[in-house]
């Protein structure tokens, strides 16, 4: 299929799909629904089925899949996570440095979990942003590491931080001194302009 957004120039393509960046979860769900984009996780159970699951991908991820449907109006997969990496019982009480993270353990509650994962950080494990991306890497390229990995992991993305994570406009313009007292205003205007020539495409497309 042909690019939905082909009747814009190159210049304003860019325009656009930077500023999708400004909409916010609620806005990219709207469109999303209108034309079947999905944003729901969905795993693989034992029997080789797919079931819905109660989480949602990031919104960096989303709106790769909304680029990628503007540029070529075909629509990407769902996420599914394999049925290896997924246990939807919860993990035994007492966990250890061998024990791998599967999708449905992580649980910020935990707090054995989260003193294993101190531990094995030497302190210094916070749960946060850092921590979900990560596991989620993981589960999507199909592994389930061990908690001495993923510690081991999350001590190496800590170092580095979080960006470029340009689709958190308000930070991504804060860190650039562009985030005044009318950053919201700014905000809904972007939208507003992105919405507009999205919202332009029909359903079925």
């Amino acid at each position: 299929m042909p690019s939905l957004i082909s009747h814009l120039s190159r210049p304003e393509q860019r325009e656009l799909f930077d500023d999708l960046n400004y909409l916010n979860l609620q806005e990219i769900r709207f469109f999303c629904k209108k034309h079947s984009i999905p944003y729901s996780i969905w795993v693989e159970t034992k029997d080789g089925q797919r079931t819905k699951t109660k989480d949602t991908d990031r919104k960096s991820v989303v709106l790769g899949r909304v680029r990628h449907f503007l540029k070529t109006g075909r629509v990407l997969e769902a996420t599914c996570f394999a049925a290896d990496v997924v246990r939807l019982i919860g993990p035994p009480k007492k966990l250890t440095a061998q024990h791998r993270l599967y999708y449905g353990w992580y649980d910020k509650k935990n707090k054995d979990m989260i003193n294993l994962l101190r531990r094995l950080t030497g302190g210094e494990f916070r749960n946060g942003a850092i921590a979900r991306i990560l596991a989620r890497e993981f589960w999507t390229n199909g592994k389930a590491p061990t908690f001495a990995e993923f510690a081991r992991a999350w001590t190496e993305a800590n170092k580095k931080g979080l960006w470029p994570h340009p689709e958190a406009a308000w930070l991504t313009d804060r860190a650039r001194n562009q985030a005044g007292s009318d950053w919201k205003a700014k905000r809904e205007r972007k939208a507003k302009a992105v919405l507009k020539i999205i919202g332009e495409i029909p359903p079925g497309r």
